[in-house]
Parts: structure tokens; sequence; C-alpha cells
């Protein structure tokens, strides 16, 4: 039996290893790192701080970054350099 046990348990540790290395992917993907935070903090209003509440985090993040796209901001756009007279 205990031969048993020392067969088994090296592939039942790598088979827990492999599924807690997928749970780990899963979470880094969702996770936000400080810029972000630092990022939302600086520009949230009352309805983003409601959003942070109700849904946490990353749907706060998405639905800040949706209001600055929709948000029509004129496009300066680059003057051209003088031209000489030749």
């Amino acid at each position: 039996m205990h031969g048993l046990a020392a067969l088994l348990f090296p592939a039942v540790l790598m088979l827990f290893a492999m599924g807690m290395d997928k749970v780990q992917a899963r979470i880094d993907r969702s996770s936000v790192t400080r810029d972000d935070v630092e990022d939302f903090l600086d520009a949230a209003d009352a309805q983003n701080v409601d959003t942070l509440a109700r849904e946490g985090m990353p749907a706060a993040l998405d639905e800040l970054r949706t209001r600055r796209v929709t948000r029509s901001e004129p496009v300066v756009e680059r003057a051209e350099s003088p031209k000489r007279a030749s």
C-alpha cells in the first residue's frame, strides 16, 4: 500500500500544480495594476465609485475607459511649419 501511495503522490501533486497554474492565470487576467488604481482615483466621479462598490474594480475601470472614449474631445491638428519662399 505504501508503494502505491509513493507512485501516485507525484502524479497527484503534478495535477494539483497544473490546476493551480490555471487558477493563477485567471486571477492575473482579472487583476488590476497599481497604475490602474491610481488612474481611477485621479479621474473617477461618483458614478464610477458606485460601480466600484457594486461590481468591483475591473468593471469600474472598464466604465471609466468607456466614458473617456465616448467623450468627444477636440482633436488638435499640428500646424504646418512655415514654408520659405524660394
